[in-house]
């Protein structure tokens, strides 16, 4: 049998970047680090930080938060372009044409975009450039189509067949009492194409925050931790952020729910964001926690075949 003794292990990585300290104060351009006093000297704490797209600035990163990713830019469609407009004399509308999609259609009606940053009140809208050939909408109201598409978007995203992805434990299938078991998840960012209201729309799924439910009645999330593999040596030392120690012996139903942001595009539009989520479950995995025993034996398994702990030894 191989004994392993489980030791702690303390380690700081730390990426400082222009820092500079004044009166306790820490200052730097990305990322920062908090620095205070304590009786004994100064604290050095690990607290994450994250730039606002918009302004430049930076917060404190919450846990169970996702960095901020989103678009800095709100959008709006102008469909004065169609055939019946009052401003068809516009020369941007000379270059846009909406051909019909299959023999004998109604051709469509050209929208142009217009993009405007989210943090001014009252912006100045400017075209957005879409990236391939201009949007076109094949209805008869093509000023109520996208609002209609606004109203379902968030029902349509919760019928796609987004997948979950794994959870994944190690050791596995069986873990030690008292002793952590690393778990993590594999999923990724999906994209879908789908038709609504006869609109070409493209669907982007993307994993915001996971919460793993352990099965023994303990979670740990919502956070934006995935989680990772380690290496066998590892398992009984290192600590992850999505770790998990289990005090009792048995068998554990363990999963993990993973909760999608979406974007949306009609006919190569820009990406809108879709107000909700989706959230999916991953199916459980079968945790077997067994306890450990340890006694002073004086041969080996090979030495004594029917040695305590060798496999087949009597055993009372």
């Amino acid at each position: 049998m191989q004994n392993f003794k489980r030791v702690g292990v303390a380690a700081i990585a730390s990426t400082f970047v222009a820092l500079s300290i004044h009166c306790g104060i820490a200052i730097a351009n990305d990322p920062k680090i908090d620095i205070g006093y304590v009786d004994n000297g100064l604290k050095l704490t690990g607290t994450q930080w994250t730039k606002d797209p918009i302004t430049g600035s930076f917060a404190p990163f919450i846990e169970g938060s996702t960095l901020s990713t989103d678009d800095p830019n709100q959008y709006t469609a102008d469909t004065h372009c169609r055939a019946d407009g009052p401003d068809t004399k516009d020369p941007g509308c000379d270059a846009l044409e909406c051909p019909a999609t299959t023999p004998g259609g109604e051709e469509g009606t050209p929208v142009i975009w217009k993009e405007a940053p989210k943090a001014i009140t009252n912006p100045g809208w400017t075209d957005w450039i879409p990236v391939s050939g201009p949007t076109c909408l094949y209805d008869p109201e093509p000023e109520n189509v996208l609002a209609n598409i606004a109203t379902r978007i968030l029902t349509d995203f919760r019928q796609l067949p987004v997948n979950p992805g794994t959870l994944e434990a190690q050791p596995f299938p069986h873990t030690l009492k008292g002793g952590p078991t690393n778990f993590y998840t594999t999923t990724g960012e999906q994209t879908f194409n789908i038709t609504i209201l006869g609109q070409a729309v493209h669907l982007t799924a993307t994993p915001a925050n996971h919460t793993y439910t352990y099965g023994d009645g303990t979670t740990l999330g919502p956070t934006p931790a995935t989680g990772y593999p380690i290496p066998e040596t590892e398992w009984l030392i290192n600590d992850t952020r999505t770790n998990h120690t289990y005090t009792n012996t048995g068998n554990y139903q363990a999963t993990v729910t993973t909760s999608y942001t979406g974007t949306y595009s009609v006919n190569n539009g820009p990406p809108l964001p879709i107000n909700g989520t989706l959230d999916i479950t991953t199916p459980p995995k079968t945790i077997h926690v067994w306890k450990t025993e340890k006694a002073l034996v004086a041969d080996t398994c090979q030495q004594n075949p029917n040695s305590w702990g060798c496999p087949g030894a009597k055993t009372g």
